[in-house]
């Protein structure tokens, strides 16, 4: 209850004396006083503070999520895991990191969507409040998980590796890191890597024991379909120790996928096949935009024009080393803006919100 101050006190008594200027002057000092005492009993107390993040209340989950039955004609067992990896402290997606994991959440809704971040709190069992985890909580395969190094490395080659304190000082140890990372994963769990600079279009359990072509010259490591303990992963394990050199961009990741699988096929050059049950994928299957055309991404194309462009592709990769400065107009006929207007269109409706 507010205590009303002496100098309203005398006001009251003159205005019983019946002076109509004080009784002006008297409500005029009580509305002041009275505005005063709320606004900064409003900023003192935290729990009155609006929230400044998190969507956990304004997503509305049934309005975004496919069900596993509409989808899939019937309830169905999990078919296995799809892994992402953030080596970093990071702990604040962005919006293609987003659509990422949505977009695989979609299309394997019977599969485990497993997000592995080194920067959440191991045995911490509350994310982060950030509209990224509230949106991917509303998807039920997607699982998202704190990240230990030590655990996943042991038992493989890598772990003495990892335990050298001179590797964190090399210029590009972070993706040296995930290099190591999604190669482990796949020879001890197997099932799907994937880059978080993918979108997915379709299903991509088929492509199995499977790797792309990024160009003429060589592979590349975003994407990866293994069985567990697959000898072809154990070799690259091998050869990330035994030819290991952290200082040159690419050695430990697209360069020792190439240079594994020439010798698996005794091959010279790259090409699209399959040897000894190892598959290296057309380039446009989920490499369709050569990251030397990245910008393409970003220009104009017709219905008609995305459907041509797509039609044997499975996911599309962003580049998102190359792109991530470049302003994306929402909404726009612009390619990438298609893409995720179609394949992860929870994370669009956030992006056009903002």
């Amino acid at each position: 209850m507010l205590r009303m101050p002496s100098c309203l006190l005398k006001l009251t008594r003159m205005v019983l004396s019946h002076k109509p200027c004080a009784l002006f002057i008297l409500i005029i000092g009580f509305v002041s006083f009275a505005y005063i005492k709320l606004y900064w009993g409003i900023w003192k107390d935290p729990k009155s503070r609006a929230p400044t993040y998190g969507l956990s209340a304004e997503i509305s989950c049934a309005h975004y999520v496919p069900s596993a039955l509409d989808i899939a004609g019937g309830p169905s067992p999990p078919t296995g895991n799809v892994f992402f990896v953030e080596t970093s402290e990071q702990t604040s997606p962005s919006y293609l990191f987003s659509c990422s994991v949505e977009s695989v959440a979609r299309t394997h809704p019977a599969s485990r969507v497993v997000v592995l971040m080194k920067g959440l709190a191991k045995g911490n069992a509350s994310l982060p409040k950030h509209w990224a985890f509230s949106l991917l909580s509303c998807f039920p395969n997607v699982e998202i998980r704190p990240l230990d190094l030590t655990e996943l490395f042991s038992g493989t080659p890598l772990a003495q590796w990892f335990l050298q304190p001179q590797r964190q000082q090399e210029p590009h140890f972070l993706h040296v890191l995930s290099d190591a990372c999604r190669i482990v994963l796949m020879w001890k769990f197997g099932g799907i890597y994937l880059d978080t600079d993918f979108i997915v279009l379709k299903n991509l359990e088929n492509l199995t024991n499977a790797l792309g072509i990024q160009d003429d010259n060589e592979l590349n490591g975003a994407f990866l379909s293994f069985k567990a303990k697959h000898q072809f992963m154990e070799l690259c394990m091998q050869d990330f120790v035994q030819n290991y050199n952290g200082w040159v961009w690419g050695h430990q990741g697209p360069e020792l996928l190439t240079r594994v699988f020439k010798k698996w096929c005794s091959l010279g050059t790259i090409k699209s096949m399959s040897c000894k049950g190892v598959s290296a994928l057309a380039q446009e299957v989920v490499y369709p935009i050569p990251w030397q055309d990245w910008k393409k991404l970003f220009e104009a194309v017709s219905a008609l024009e995305l459907q041509k462009l797509l039609k044997n592709t499975y996911a599309v990769h962003i580049w998102n080393k190359l792109s991530h400065g470049t302003k994306l107009e929402i909404p726009s006929q612009a390619l990438l803006a298609q893409l995720y207007s179609q394949f992860c269109p929870a994370t669009y409706a956030k992006m056009k919100q903002d």
